[in-house]
């Protein structure tokens, strides 16, 4: 029974032994990520491994995870316009390697190839590009701008062998000098378009005075006219109804008392009265 027991127990040994040399030949490549494997006597192998377990050989062979997702940088940039401006540029970078390209990648620049790549290559390609506009234009343009720095960017991270999948310009400052200008040039637009503003007004008040004072001429004119046509009848006239206006507006008021002319109303009482 003892020696049934013996047995028993070498055999677990055994198994376990066994076990912990298989687990400690396995690896795992999570989902997104890829592994490259280094050989102490071949060195790294052109083959990259995809998710998943898998077997390597301990001591020999030594697997090195690369994450393969998007991933986000802000590089920050200080440089100059056309117009010898200066701009602070902060360029926002989702970038990722090539999978086929890590064996490359690793030999070459290491696991933090990100961090000897885009820091280098991000400020010589947007200085390059930031140097053909001026300050307006990198305000009004924008657009391009970002499509030239997208451009020229990914060219460049290509033969380093990874992929940028979207650059943004998320900030973009200039000098305190140019800050300044801008504000002075917009005061002085704003003035220049108040003082259009009130030669505007001025002119359109000539020119109201301009046709007053042909509409007075033009009345003038046609009175004069009227006198040469109808001699003093229209003076005359003008008096006759001026005088029935106050006639009407007389007879109208109280303890007013119209007398008649050529008419001695008061001279033809008897004299009796007068007595």
């Amino acid at each position: 029974m003892a020696q049934f027991f013996n047995r028993i127990g070498q055999m677990g040994l055994g198994v376990a032994l066994l076990g912990g040399v298989v687990n400690s030949a396995l690896y795992n490549v999570e989902g997104g990520h890829r592994a490259v494997i280094f050989d102490r006597f071949t060195g790294i192998k052109e083959n990259v491994v995809g998710e998943g377990t898998h077997f390597f050989i301990p001591w020999v062979q030594r697997p090195i995870i690369f994450d393969i997702r998007s991933q986000p940088r802000n590089v920050p940039v200080i440089t100059g316009s056309k117009d010898l401006q200066n701009v602070n540029i902060t360029l926002r970078i989702l970038y990722r390697p090539i999978p086929e390209e890590l064996p490359k990648i690793y030999t070459i620049l290491g696991q933090d190839y990100d961090e000897r790549v885009l820091p280098s290559i991000a400020p010589e390609v947007l200085k390059a590009v930031v140097a053909q506009f001026d300050a307006g234009e990198l305000i009004t343009q924008r657009e391009m701008v970002s499509q030239r720095v997208s451009q020229e960017l990914t060219l460049r991270a290509k033969q380093f062998g990874f992929i940028l999948d979207d650059i943004s310009l998320t900030h973009l400052t200039f000098g305190r000098e140019f800050t300044l200008a801008v504000e002075m040039k917009q005061v002085a637009q704003q003035e220049a378009e108040k003082a259009r503003f009130v030669v505007e007004k001025a002119e359109q008040q000539k020119l109201a005075s301009i046709i007053s004072a042909e509409g007075d001429a033009g009345a003038a004119d046609l009175l004069a006219r009227s006198f040469g046509e109808a001699g003093d009848g229209l003076v005359e006239l003008r008096r006759i109804e001026a005088a029935e206006d106050i006639a009407y507006q007389l007879s109208r008021s109280r303890g007013v008392a119209y007398l008649p002319s050529g008419q001695h109303t008061l001279l033809n009482l008897p004299s009796t009265v007068a007595q």
